[in-house]
C-alpha cells in the first residue's frame, strides 16, 4: 500500500509544484509577456479561483467513474494544462493553462484523499491522508525553489515543462500501483449532494476556512516580516522559507499521527498551539533567531492542521465523502484568500508587519471556537442517543458520527466505494 500511497504524493507533488512556482517566476514573466508585475501576478488568483470552481465541478461530474479512473484522468488534465503553459506564448494562453490545471487541484486531493483512506487500516487514515499530503509539503521545500531556480536559468517555460514530466511520472504511477476500484452505485452523485444537508459538514468546512486562514494571514507577509522587522537580508528569505517547509513536513506526519489516535482532541490542541504560536511570533519577529525558531515552529504547527481537518470533513460526510473532501480542498484555498485578504487590508491601513500575524492569531482562536461548537454537537447527539423512555438505547443515526469514530468500510458493503462509519451494535 506504500507504493500506491507514493504514487498519490507524486502527484501531488506536481500539483504543489506548479501551483506556488508562479511566485518565483512573476519578473521573468512580467518582462518575457510584456506585462506588469500586479497583472502576472492575477496567475496567482486566477489559480485559486480555479481551484475553488473546479473542486466540486469536477468531483461531480466524475461521480460514476471508479475512483482509480477519475484520478488519471485529473491528471491527464493537469498535464494538458501544464503544457499549454509551457508552451503558451503569450499571457492568455498562460492564465487558460493555469486554470485548466487549477481545475484538478481540488478534486484531486479531495478524491485521493478518500483513497488514500481506504488502502489502509481504519486507525491509519489520517496518516495515509498525510502522507499523499507529504507530496505538497514537498512541493514547497523542494519543487517550488528548484522550479523557481530551473525558470531563472533557462526561462520560465522550462519550470513548466519539469512540472508537465512530474505529472506523466505521477500518471503512470497512479495506473501502475493504485488497486483498481468499482464504479460507484447509481444515484452515487445524489448521496454525495445530501451530505451537504449535514450541519456539522458546513461546520467542518467553515473550520477549515478560519483555521488555514490563520496560517496564510501570516504566511503571506512573511517576506517583508523577517527583512524589515527580524533583519534578515533579501537573499536570506530563500533559505527561511525551507526552513518554514522543514516545518511543514514535520508537522504534516505529527498532525496525522495525532488525529489517528484522537481526532477531535488533536483538532482542539492545534488549533489552539496555531493561536498560541502566531502570537509569539508578533513578538520574536523582532530579531533574527527567535523568529526563525518561531518560523519553523509556525510551519509544524501550520501544516499539522491539514490531516485533522481533512479527516473532520470525511468524517461527518462518511457515506458519501468524495465531493466533501474536495470542497474541503476548496475551503483550504478559501482560508487562503481570507487570511491574505486580511493581512493586506492591515498592512494598507498601517498597522504595520506584525498585524497581519495578529489577524492570523484571530483566525486561528475563531476555527477552534467552531471546532468546539462542532464537538459540543457531537456530544450532544451521542446524549441524545442514550436517551429512552423504555430505557432501551436508541439505534444511533447512520447521519450522525461519534467525534471520534473511526471511518472504516465494512466488509461487503454496498461494493466497496464508499467508506461507511463503524457502528456500534443496536
Amino acid at each position: 500500500m506504500r507504493a500506491s500511497l507514493l504514487a498519490l504524493a507524486i502527484g501531488a507533488f506536481g500539483i504543489g509544484t506548479t501551483e506556488f512556482v508562479i511566485v518565483g517566476l512573476l519578473p521573468e514573466v512580467a518582462d518575457d509577456l510584456s506585462v506588469s508585475i500586479p497583472s502576472a501576478g492575477m496567475l496567482v488568483t486566477g489559480y485559486a479561483l480555479g481551484v475553488v470552481v473546479g473542486a466540486p465541478l469536477m468531483t461531480a461530474a466524475g461521480a460514476r467513474l471508479p475512483r482509480k479512473t477519475m484520478l488519471a484522468v485529473l491528471m491527464g488534465v493537469f498535464i494538458a494544462g501544464n503544457l499549454l503553459c509551457a508552451l503558451a506564448g503569450d499571457y492568455t494562453a498562460l492564465m487558460g493553462g493555469r486554470l485548466i490545471a487549477a481545475l484538478t487541484h481540488g478534486a484531486f486531493f479531495g478524491i485521493g484523499s478518500v483513497v488514500a483512506a481506504d488502502l489502509v487500516a481504519p486507525d491509519r487514515r489520517a496518516s495515509a491522508i498525510a502522507l499523499m499530503f507529504t507530496g505538497l509539503t514537498l512541493a514547497n521545500v523542494l519543487g517550488v525553489p528548484l522550479g523557481t531556480f530551473l525558470g531563472q536559468e533557462f526561462g520560465w517555460r522550462s519550470t513548466f515543462w519539469a512540472v508537465t514530466g512530474i505529472g506523466i511520472v505521477g500518471l503512470i504511477g497512479l495506473i501502475a500501483l493504485v488497486p483498481a476500484q468499482p464504479a460507484p452505485e447509481r444515484g452515487a452523485l445524489r448521496g454525495e449532494l445530501a451530505v451537504f444537508r449535514r450541519p456539522q459538514v458546513w461546520l467542518a468546512l467553515t473550520t477549515t476556512v478560519l483555521g488555514f486562514g490563520g496560517v496564510f494571514a501570516s504566511f503571506t507577509y512573511l517576506a517583508p516580516m523577517m527583512t524589515e522587522l527580524a533583519g534578515f537580508s533579501d537573499g536570506a528569505v530563500a533559505w527561511l522559507l525551507v526552513l518554514f517547509g522543514v516545518g511543514l513536513c514535520v508537522g504534516n506526519v505529527l498532525g496525522g499521527r495525532a488525529a489517528d489516535r484522537a481526532l477531535m482532541p488533536s483538532l482542539y490542541l492545534i488549533l489552539g498551539g496555531l493561536c498560541l504560536v502566531l502570537v509569539i511570533f508578533t513578538f520574536t519577529s523582532h530579531a533574527a533567531v527567535p523568529a526563525a525558531i518561531t518560523l519553523a515552529a509556525f510551519g509544524a504547527i501550520g501544516f499539522a492542521t491539514v490531516p485533522p481537518l481533512q479527516a473532520r470533513v470525511m468524517q461527518q460526510a462518511a457515506g458519501a465523502p468524495a465531493l466533501a473532501s474536495a470542497a474541503n480542498i476548496a475551503a483550504f484555498n478559501l482560508g487562503n484568500a481570507l487570511g491574505a485578504w486580511l493581512g493586506g487590508l492591515a498592512v494598507a491601513h498601517g498597522l504595520g508587519w506584525t498585524s497581519p500575524t495578529w489577524i492570523g492569531a484571530a483566525l486561528a482562536a475563531a476555527g477552534l471556537g467552531t471546532a468546539a461548537l462542532s464537538g459540543r454537537l457531537d456530544g450532544r447527539n451521542r446524549s441524545k442517543n442514550r436517551i429512552s423512555v423504555s430505557g432501551v438505547p436508541r439505534p444511533q443515526p447512520d447521519t450522525e458520527l461519534p467525534a471520534t469514530a473511526p471511518l472504516t468500510t465494512a466488509p461487503g458493503a454496498g461494493n466497496g466505494t464508499h467508506p461507511i462509519v463503524e457502528q456500534k451494535s443496536r
